[in-house]
């Protein structure tokens, strides 16, 4: 069954500011929530929206540095496409500081970061410096960078800047095909280097 055209997916992404800047594309294609429970979290998804099926990557060492100070943290995260926006699930594994620590204030789930991702990650960055935000938060883990800019005061979530990369790019490009031939089956799944399996119930 094909999917219908619809406008709203259809226009181009804004490439500059009132007044003509500044230059360069604000692709938004993520919408970050912290979780306290990742597999349940994503089976409510899938449940109430109809998201899925979640991607549950393997738990990593995220080597960054955290408002100035290297650190690590271990985190475990699960995406699945919802349309023209992915879905991130976070859930941090360890006590260490970090963007995700300080953000929560014990809630079941909170939006925390709109992600954009940009072929010119240094002159994204560059641009939300020169609004005044603070680079919280900066690694280089895998194909591509990722910054986070500490857009709460304003907006109320952190802005994410990630590098365009080729590899990056499949990545995307796989969870998307997935999740727009979903059957509904198995909603949550463990990613494994053989494909992956189904939670334990």
């Amino acid at each position: 069954m094909s999917r219908p055209a619809h406008r709203l997916f259809e226009q181009e992404w804004p490439v500059s500011g009132p007044g003509g800047g500044p230059a360069g594309e604000f692709r938004f294609f993520q919408l970050g929530f912290l979780v306290g429970d990742l597999l349940e979290a994503a089976a409510r998804w899938a449940r109430v929206f109809g998201v899925g099926p979640f991607h549950v990557m393997p738990v990593v060492d995220q080597h960054a540095t955290y408002r100035g100070e290297a650190t690590t943290m271990t985190i475990q995260i699960a995406v699945a496409q919802a349309g023209p926006v992915q879905i991130e699930l976070v859930k941090q594994l360890c006590d260490r500081p970090s963007i995700y620590r300080e953000w929560r204030h014990g809630r079941v789930s909170a939006l925390h970061q709109l992600c954009t991702v940009t072929p010119d990650y240094e002159g994204r960055k560059a641009h939300y410096a020169q609004q005044g935000y603070e680079l919280a938060c900066e690694s280089a883990n895998g194909s591509f960078r990722v910054a986070y800019f500490d857009t709460s005061a304003d907006f109320g979530f952190y802005t994410e800047v990630v590098e365009q990369t080729p590899t990056f790019l499949v990545q995307l490009d796989r969870v998307s095909r997935t999740c727009a031939e979903w059957d509904g089956s198995d909603p949550v799944r463990l990613i494994t280097r053989g494909g992956y399996q189904v939670p334990q119930s």
